[in-house]
């Protein structure tokens, strides 16, 4: 596939910073893990065959009827509490009507005017600054299907011959989170629009809410920005980069919005109304439509549910039962891994890595050694893959069994790596692999002391350094012998006994 190339007229990131004010607005959308549909009994689960999860209701068949599912609302309210807005105690839906292929019934349920949260602030920290971004609203709605483009070569709609719908999404819960204007963030806008992202999908996934995974859309973001000529206070006209659905490309997108605004201002030119889509291989935004506003939507009461009216006694119930927020649980658990900033920045930047290492340390093994085979060969072995860390065969308790065979001198590291490997193959347990591939290292000292020996003497210059007081020259015979046991060797106890003979 060859990557398309934008036309857009770009300025200097650091011009439009000189020049402009940022203002942000992010609305995320957070598809909630419930084993059933918002409004029916349909499975939720991702990847079943097109439009087997799909029935009357979540269809928009005529004379079907919704009703709402608990488990949903009981979500919405925990991501609320934990958003640190206010719930309201009265709350219903709306219909929001527009047409898209993949909304089966026309129009989609959503809350407007009466949201089930309200007024929150989530407070963060980039490169050791504050920011807060003050959170307008948290509600409920139902997803949309997906459209399937068929006979181009990029799978989108450009090129394509036909298009096909599959509706086993309509009707996944969804929570819409959605900020007030974020301003004061100077030049760090697009990474705070990241850190915010990172700081949802970890608070989603410690609420049990949702897995979170913005590669399968169950976290997307539409990154909303404008300008403002320094000096000025009347707000810039937005745009909005829809379902941008990994960290990396919302932090990407934004900062190319901010340039091509600038650029689009700096030449006398006004800035349009519209959404705007991320090419993730060219690395820019194209126009989609121009954008609705809220009257476009003739929101109505929907008149098939009934109003939600949480008690308070419930609310406090589900307030008491939050937990460790994902700031809290990370400051805590550096100070007891006695982790370095370095260090530990290292493992928040690597998704999924934290709960790992907890889990690694949970099952025995030390906060560093979890830390190093996370974050080295296991972080390369998810690269080479195209998968998550978590996503890898391997279990964090075999990753604290490989950890005890070296502690206990049975394997070294470079043994370790090779039964990290077999593990990944699916070859068994970490003990098992090390007896059938007979990987345990070589304690017999009359070998050590027969390896040592050949290598002294195929090595005689280096012999003769560390004879005249070089001992850091045993690294080589140290490699040598190592090699020659096929690195089924003590490098410790190799290097005494070359000391040894050659003091």
């Amino acid at each position: 596939m060859s990557v398309q190339y934008s036309s857009d007229e770009l300025m200097d990131y650091d011009e439009v910073m000189e020049r402009f004010d940022v203002v942000l607005g992010l609305e995320v959308h957070v598809e909630l893990g419930t084993r059933s549909k918002m409004w029916c009994g349909c499975s939720t689960e991702f990847g079943g065959e097109p439009n087997t999860h799909t029935c009357p209701v979540c269809l928009g068949l005529p004379g079907s009827l919704p009703v709402v599912n608990k488990k949903a609302v009981e979500s919405a309210i925990r991501i609320g509490l934990s958003l640190g807005c206010e719930i309201a105690p009265w709350c219903r839906f709306a219909r929001k009507q527009y047409f898209y292929p993949d909304m089966p019934k026309n129009y989609q349920i959503s809350q407007y005017d009466e949201p089930i949260a309200f007024d929150g602030l989530v407070e963060l920290e980039v490169d050791g600054t504050g920011y807060e971004v003050p959170i307008e609203r948290a509600h409920m709605e139902e997803d949309a299907g997906k459209s399937l483009h068929v006979g181009g070569a990029t799978g989108r709609i450009q090129g394509s011959d036909h298009s096909l719908m599959d509706y086993n999404r309509a009707g996944v819960p969804l929570v819409e989170i959605v900020t007030k204007p974020i301003r004061g963030t100077g030049t760090k806008g697009p990474q705070v629009a990241r850190a915010y992202m990172a700081h949802l999908r970890d608070m989603v996934r410690a609420l049990g809410v949702s897995q979170g995974r913005m590669e399968q859309g169950q976290l997307r973001c539409d990154a909303n920005v404008s300008l403002m000529p320094k000096g000025t206070t009347e707000l810039g006209t937005r745009t909005e980069t829809k379902n941008v659905n990994s960290l990396r490309s919302v932090e990407a997108a934004l900062q190319y919005e901010i340039c091509r605004q600038g650029a689009v201002l700096a030449g006398g030119g006004r800035v349009k109304q519209e959404t705007r889509m991320w090419n993730e291989a060219g690395g820019f935004t194209t126009a989609g439509r121009s954008k609705e506003q809220a009257e476009d939507y003739r929101y109505f009461p929907e008149p098939d549910l009934v109003p939600i009216a949480p008690s308070r006694e419930w609310i406090e119930q589900l307030r008491a039962g939050l937990p460790e927020m994902p700031a809290v649980k990370r400051a805590r658990l550096q100070s007891e891994w006695s982790f370095s900033d370095l260090e530990m920045r290292d493992v928040n930047g690597t998704e999924g890595a934290l709960d790992l290492i907890e889990s690694t340390v949970a099952a025995g093994c030390a906060p560093a050694a979890a830390r190093k085979w996370w974050l080295t060969e296991l972080a390369r072995a998810a690269n080479e893959r195209g998968v998550l860390l978590e996503d890898l065969p391997i279990a964090p308790a075999q990753v604290a069994e490989v950890q005890r065979l070296v502690e206990a001198g049975t394997i070294n590291d470079k043994l370790a790596r090779t039964v990290l490997e077999a593990v990944l193959a699916g070859e068994g347990s970490p003990e098992r692999i090390v007896e059938e591939r007979g990987l345990a290292v070589v304690s017999d000292e009359g070998a050590l002391s027969a390896a040592v020996d050949a290598a002294i003497e195929a090595n005689p210059d280096v012999a003769e350094k560390i004879r005249g007081g070089k001992t850091q020259a045993a690294g080589a015979l140290i490699g040598a012998v190592m090699k020659r046991m096929g690195g089924r060797a003590d490098a410790r106890r190799v290097r005494e006994l070359i000391i040894a003979k050659l003091s």
